[in-house]
């Protein structure tokens, strides 16, 4: 039985207090059953650092972008060769993390629209799936991807937090819904109620570490470990046992990342 944490940022863990390295969060998220992680980028200047830590570590993937909250008039005119030397990298799997936030960041919604719908073209072409942010914004994700006709690369909505009306729109395009740990919060029925919504075969788990931890662990910084709380969440809520869930949601990281668990 395989456990996979979709979306972890190994490389924002606190490596000075909680843990060693990450040969030890990765230690005890085995010991939770979770085999296997895909580590995103958020930007072109962080994502060397992120590579050379992830590149020898055993069942971990990566993934390169730019991510919406870190797009500025500085930087808007990064190189399309950049990203794609980057995603030619061995392991990395994905074009993420990028999409819109326009809860954080709405100052710079017209850039942020710009380099997603770039990001999205260049996904295409490379044949590498998207992890798609969408923070108060998912419905405009959606119409760029339409936009720019970017609808064979495929990818994942990370960390659903939206309507079930925008997750049918997103199923509909072939995307994968992710869940967090929001769905064991006691304001996280929204969630909840997508996650009843979704088929199980469209659906991944993860826990975005070090944010977000899910109950009982709400609170303190999150890890690959603790999406198995998330797992056993889902379980109950689609009303199917742990090893079921568990053994569907690897099947879909392997289609959604195209990928294989071993």
């Amino acid at each position: 039985m395989f456990l996979v944490d979709s979306h972890c940022h190994l490389d924002s863990l606190d490596y000075e207090n909680l843990f060693q390295g990450p040969d030890e969060v990765l230690r005890r998220a085995h010991e939770a059953g979770v085999t296997h992680l895909l580590c995103p980028g958020v930007d072109f200047e962080s994502f060397p650092r992120m590579y050379d830590m992830i590149k020898e570590l055993p069942h971990v993937w990566g993934a390169a972008a730019m991510h919406p909250e870190n797009i500025t008039p500085d930087n808007r005119d990064w190189k399309d060769e950049v990203l794609e030397e980057f995603l030619s990298r061995d392991k990395i799997v994905a074009v993420g993390e990028t999409g819109l936030d326009f809860v954080c960041t709405p100052e710079t919604r017209d850039i942020q629209e710009e380099s997603f719908a770039r990001q999205a073209v260049i996904a295409e072409k490379m044949k590498k799936p998207l992890i798609i942010h969408a923070r108060g914004s998912a419905a405009r994700c959606l119409d760029i991807l339409n936009g720019v006709n970017c609808r064979d690369a495929g990818g994942v909505m990370h960390c659903y937090c939206d309507t079930v009306e925008v997750a049918r729109r997103s199923l509909d395009m072939g995307l994968f819904i992710s869940i967090s740990g929001i769905v064991t919060f006691n304001k996280g029925e929204n969630v909840r109620e997508v996650c009843r919504y979704v088929p199980l075969d469209r659906m991944l788990v993860e826990t975005d570490s070090p944010y977000l931890a899910p109950v009982p662990k709400r609170g303190k910084p999150n890890e690959p470990a603790f999406v198995s709380y998330t797992a056993k969440a889902v379980a109950e809520l689609k009303g199917v046992t742990y090893e079921t869930l568990c053994n569907t949601v690897s099947r879909n990281f392997e289609e959604c990342f195209r990928v294989t668990l071993d």
